[in-house]
């Protein structure tokens, strides 16, 4: 089987030559492994919490009992259960402690000691790397995805993009690789249902291109757009290539990333 190329851009987006893809780019895709990848890794993240266990709890409130003492709770035409004794007007006799009672403990509060890690064997998870890596390549996926886009994947730039060091040089790069569709795209935000719109994510906002170079400089000129996130080749994981578990994001790769596949994965 003839191994693929793909062709190199410059800055100006000319084609300038082509390059010789390593086998990773020939992996077969694993949407079910991708996504098994990308859950551990987000549930890697979550920070445990749980409720004071001594929540409800801090009150005097004690079950009287039936029988014929003092304040039975034996033909008072109340539910018997922990009740308060308090001089506050309206405050004697409350029922406390119990969850159906107004102020009382919740019924099933979360645990702080509860595992919400998932674990994932190490070849599973660089084997859905390789997956997500290939594809990256497949038209039909990233355009599932809602990537707009006119060029031949996988879209190679030349190691020029490595010395870019202003927004509009970038910015430039995205029109010559004819991506300003894209760019109109990902500046689209929703605004999310339910009540995450109070807690500090209001909008939901599309993940954009993700450029494979191996210049960190790139990440803070990546800041002004909406959407785009840089990675090295040696760093690139699952989620980065696979927001949402869904396989086919759009990336650009630097002439140099490529080379460092080849080395990584052969």
């Amino acid at each position: 089987m003839p191994q693929k190329t793909a062709a190199i851009y410059d800055l100006k987006g000319a084609r300038t030559g082509e390059i010789k893809l390593p086998k990773v780019f020939s992996v077969p895709v694993r949407p079910d492994l991708i996504k098994r990848a990308v859950l551990a890794m987000q549930a890697n993240r979550r920070q445990p919490h749980g409720a004071n266990v001594l929540s409800g709890l801090r009150t005097s409130a004690h079950y009287h009992g039936v029988k014929d003492t003092k304040y039975s709770m034996k033909n008072r035409e109340m539910a018997r259960g922990p009740r308060v004794h308090e001089s506050s007007p309206g405050q004697n006799m409350r029922m406390r402690r119990v969850p159906q009672a107004v102020g009382g403990r919740e019924a099933h509060p979360p645990v702080a000691g509860k595992i919400l890690a998932q674990k994932i064997n190490e070849k599973e998870k660089r084997f859905a790397v390789q997956s997500a890596i290939a594809a990256s390549a497949v038209k039909e996926l990233v355009a599932k995805r809602g990537h707009k886009f006119e060029n031949e994947l996988p879209v190679v730039v030349s190691d020029e993009i490595e010395k870019l060091e202003k927004v509009k040089e970038l910015e430039k790069l995205f029109s010559a690789l004819k991506l300003d569709s894209e760019m109109e795209r990902a500046r689209i935000k929703i605004i999310r249902a339910g009540k995450g719109k109070t807690r500090g994510r209001k909008y939901r906002k599309r993940k954009s291109v993700l450029i494979v170079a191996e210049n960190n400089r790139l990440g803070k000129i990546a800041r002004s757009f909406p959407g785009i996130d840089v990675s090295s080749a040696g760093q690139i994981n699952a989620e980065m290539l696979a927001p949402g578990c869904q396989p086919g994001r759009l990336v650009l790769w630097s002439e140099s990333s490529i080379k460092k596949l080849e080395e990584k994965y052969g």
